[in-house]
């Protein structure tokens, strides 16, 4: 049942992240237009060019797209007065009379739609040239944020979640912007258009339009409102079942190993019911809103040819109001002739129609919306405060002074600028590691780490032993500062670590962790990832420290063999020694060895030793380990309980004083 509840804290910590819609938690329930507005503006910041001339053809294809109804009304009047001349002249002079016109109106509607069609070509064209990328850019700003966000972010996001900002989230942008907007704007200049022509032909009728619009409007207000909060709540189930799933996979041999596979079902069943429910009531208030619309428009229709007829059939007894009648009849008021009515009913279904486009977009918005909530809640999240100003420089040391150099030399000084004088000093990296009195809280208010005072000098190697939660990792986490202490002082090489940038504080810093992580590439490039700038003679000279040169001389292609899915063709032990390598290869002065050998045989580990024996050499070490016989040669042995050291002193020291170090030792009780 161990398995099950650390799922379930998992989603605690999710759900304690601070902020609406802050990362690891879901944006709100509510559409909020300025994440819409902020969309929009990133677009068009990043493609202006592009979106000017998508603008422009949707306003020549909007306009284009209501000149087919303002012609039928001319085309009919023409063929009515061609039936008049035929009633009196016979068919032959109305034909050679309106064919003419007719075929003259026909060629500018022709000329029309191929203008709209070029228009609504290079629309798409540039949509979708600036939506790729957009996204591209959108990407690159939210991978770019998450580099510089606290090591805490991802202790509590689970990687199926993060990887659902990159996939799920990102995409509802790509559907916004280049279905979305586009239509929106599409159908409001239509729908701008169209308000005008037809107030021109009759206000009458307009009237009956807006009613019927109104009717769709509290539709789309119900309907769609609905289905957008659900939309919502579909995206954020999308990440959280995703993180369930990455967490099932990652531990699929647990799982087979404890026959877990029943209740991991259950638990499985249960987040993906919740994606079920949100998206079938998202898709249920989706599906009916179409049709809806779609039946209020054929209404209107009707309703409108109805009111059409009676105003044609009163002969001026109900007048025709329009804009029109002050050029024709010079009155505002006139009798309304058929044709009118025909263009009419073609203008109600075109307004009906791009009222229900616009409509139909709520859904891509909404979900849109929850996405760009989610991303921006990544990009506007606070990153990892570095107020350092001490920078670690190339040196060259002779007779004792320290000269900053641009070329790699092997020998490294902290370059401390004094704001107070204006003068700078240099100290070298030496590996003097200090703590005093250093209190931590992860959570306020919950202490781990109590009045803890340690130091190590250079070349000497400090062990941590303790039960599991005693505080052993939290105190390298410290040294790196991948978290901040509550209260005393770190200080390296005599200077306050909280001074020192950092990244510079990290590149001083070996680690070789008990879980190995091996990237996509070659073997020598994971090896380089320890320092970017080392040759391949210096990786190579590496791998033989850490004793890796062996076995990777035998791979397919030696040191080109390329490795997939973290090194999953190598075993346990040979994915450490590269990782060994990768450390030596940076050449650090301080060296973390956290568990370094735990998960590895005992035939292996004499391997892996031998290796970190090499790259210790000469280095400060901090090592933590539950096989206490890699840490009998420490010159120091710090014992920890509930983030309190009990115990320190050499190995010697410990067993003479017959505590617990004495009894984790002879095996009188165990660590956990």
């Amino acid at each position: 049942m161990k398995f099950r509840v650390r799922q379930v804290l998992t989603v605690k910590k999710n759900k304690k992240m601070p902020g609406k819609g802050g990362p690891g938690g879901p944006p709100g329930k509510n559409i909020d237009p300025k994440l819409l507005v902020r969309v929009v503006k990133l677009f068009i910041h990043d493609y202006p060019v592009h979106i000017s001339i998508a603008v422009v053809c949707i306003v020549i294809s909007a306009i284009i797209g209501v000149m087919p109804a303002v012609y039928i009304e001319n085309i009919t009047d023409i063929i009515i007065r061609g039936l008049d001349i035929a009633k009196t002249s016979g068919l032959g002079e109305a034909w050679s009379t309106v064919a003419p016109e007719v075929i003259s109106s026909l060629s500018v509607m022709a000329a029309l739609f191929v203008v709209g069609l070029v228009s609504s070509a290079l629309q798409q064209q540039m949509i979708a040239i600036a939506t790729q990328g957009f996204l591209d850019k959108m990407r690159k700003r939210m991978f770019e944020k998450m580099q510089n966000l606290p090591v805490k972010f991802f202790d509590s996001t689970t990687h199926g979640d993060i990887m659902s900002y990159y996939t799920n989230d990102i995409d509802t942008l790509r559907q916004l912007i280049s279905q979305g907007i586009p239509s929106i704007i599409s159908a409001l200049l239509t729908l701008t258009v169209l308000v005008c022509v037809m107030l021109y032909f009759s206000v009458s009728l307009m009237v009956v339009v807006i009613v019927g619009v109104i009717a769709m409007f509290k539709v789309t207000k119900f309907v769609g409102g609905n289905s957008a909060k659900y939309f919502m709540m579909q995206q954020k189930a999308v990440g959280k079942m995703e993180g369930f799933a990455e967490e099932m996979m990652n531990g699929q041999k647990v799982i087979k190993v404890f026959c877990h596979e029943d209740a991991s079902k259950e638990d499985f069943d249960k987040v993906n019911e919740e994606l079920f429910k949100n998206v079938e009531k998202a898709n249920t208030f989706g599906n009916v809103f179409g049709p809806i619309m779609n039946n209020i428009g054929n209404i209107l229709y009707v309703v409108t040819a109805f009111v059409g007829g009676v105003l044609i059939v009163s002969n001026g007894k109900i007048p025709n109001i329009s804009i029109e009648n002050i050029f024709t009849a010079g009155s505002l008021a006139a009798p309304l002739a058929i044709s009118v009515v025909a263009s009419y009913l073609g203008m109600t279904k075109q307004f009906t129609g791009s009222v229900n486009q616009a409509s139909q977009q709520i859904n891509s918005v909404a979900m849109a919306l929850a996405g760009a909530g989610r991303i921006f809640s990544i990009i506007d999240s606070e990153t990892e405060v570095d107020d350092g100003y001490v920078t670690l420089v190339n040196a060259k040391i002779e007779n004792g002074v320290i000269t900053e150099c641009p070329e790699h030399t092997g020998r490294w000084a902290w370059k401390h600028p004094h704001s107070a004088d204006g003068t700078i000093t240099y100290t070298e990296l030496r590996g003097d590691v200090v703590l005093d009195s250093v209190d931590f809280e992860y959570e306020e208010g919950k202490r781990v780490l109590h009045d803890v005072s340690l130091y190590a000098k250079p070349g000497q190697k400090v062990a941590f032993v303790g039960a599991t939660g005693a505080g052993k990792t939290t105190i390298t986490n410290l040294i790196n500062r991948f978290y901040d202490i509550a209260d005393g002082k770190i200080r390296y090489d005599g200077i306050n670590i909280n001074k020192i940038k950092k990244a510079d504080l990290r590149r001083s810093l070996g680690i070789v962790l008990q879980d190995t992580n091996l990237f996509t590439g070659t073997v020598i490039d994971n090896i380089r990832y320890g320092r970017l700038d080392a040759t391949d003679e210096e990786c190579i000279k590496a791998a033989k420290l850490a004793n890796a040169h062996d076995f990777i001389i035998r791979l397919p292609d030696g040191y080109n063999t390329e490795l997939t899915g973290n090194g999953a063709n190598l075993s346990q032990g040979q994915r450490q020694l590269l990782s060994i390598a990768r450390a030596a290869v940076a050449d650090p002065p301080v060296m973390i060895l956290d568990e370094a050998t735990s998960s590895i045989d005992t035939r292996t580990e004499q391997l892996v030793q031998r290796g970190m024996d090499a790259l210790m050499k000469g280095r400060t070490v901090f090592v933590i380990a539950h096989r206490l016989s890699t840490v009998r040669n420490s010159d120091a042995i710090m014992v920890l309980d509930h983030g309190r050291i009990i115990e320190r002193g050499d190995h010697d020291d410990l067993i003479a004083q017959g505590g617990t170090y004495y009894k984790l030792y002879t095996g009188a009780f165990e660590l956990e």
